[in-house]
């Protein structure tokens, strides 16, 4: 990119979307939806004594795993724009291909991924496959271009990008490859940091309401009088039968 101006701008109106989801996970959440999410085995396994213990652990995971989904998809978006402002690409219609872009008379077609251990043996053979189904459509108009595949992960490293069938850039290779700045991962961070840090603070005082209500609901549905943890009440809801 020419500038930073363009980075900071797509930033900051994005993390207005993204901030917006996180908060959205908070809404919708209940603790009985939780609940059902995590084995109760676990926690007494693992010694816990406290509802704030457990409700804290519930939820934390829970957010943990749909935030890196909802940012997985924001440096997706990130990755397109970039290439768009450099060369031009285009979000693909082809199903299971994200970006296309030309370069030097080759059409690169790449599949996104936030990190470099992203997919077992399974997930790859279908990643070659839908590799191979792209390059025979792209062909079927133009069977001179010559294509390749990249499997491209915003974070990371690969000592051995060249796999054969196609390539894998992580980090710093991945983001030179799409916008021919060898030093745009780093750059990606002054505007993420800033513009992040002004939005957190909303979603911590949501988040703090919720914990703290959380909190005490467990303690009126699943504590004995004394204070101690009823397992059995909470393995029955977890577990228990369906009853009519």
């Amino acid at each position: 990119m020419s500038n930073i101006k363009e980075l900071k701008k797509y930033t900051t109106d994005y993390l207005k979307t993204y901030e917006k989801r996180r908060l959205n996970l908070i809404e919708d959440l209940t603790l009985s939806k939780l609940l059902k999410l995590k084995s109760p085995y676990f926690f007494i396994l693992t010694n816990f004594l406290t509802a704030d213990q457990i409700v804290r652990s519930i939820t934390d995971a829970f957010l943990s795993s749909n935030e890196e989904t909802i940012f997985g998809d924001w440096l997706e978006g990130l990755a397109i724009f970039i290439n768009q402002q450099v060369y031009g690409g285009w979000k693909s219609g082809i199903p299971n291909i994200d970006l296309e872009f030309d370069k030097d008379n080759v059409r690169y077609i790449v599949n996104i991924k936030s990190g470099p251990n992203w997919g077992n043996s399974s997930q790859i053979a279908k990643m070659k496959a839908d590799f191979s189904t792209a390059k025979r459509t792209i062909r079927t108009s133009n069977s001179q271009l010559m294509v390749v595949a990249v499997n491209g992960c915003c974070y990371g490293k690969e000592n051995n990008p060249d796999k054969g069938e196609y390539f894998k850039y992580c980090g710093q290779q991945f983001w030179e490859f799409i916008s021919g700045n060898s030093d745009l991962y780093t750059e990606i961070i002054e505007p993420l940091g800033h513009k992040a840090k002004e939005r957190n603070e909303e979603f911590v005082d949501a988040y703090s309401r919720m914990i703290n209500q959380f909190t005490n609901q467990f303690f009126t549905d699943f504590c004995k009088d004394n204070g101690e943890i009823d397992w059995g009440k909470l393995v029955e809801f977890n577990s228990g039968g369906i009853t009519n």
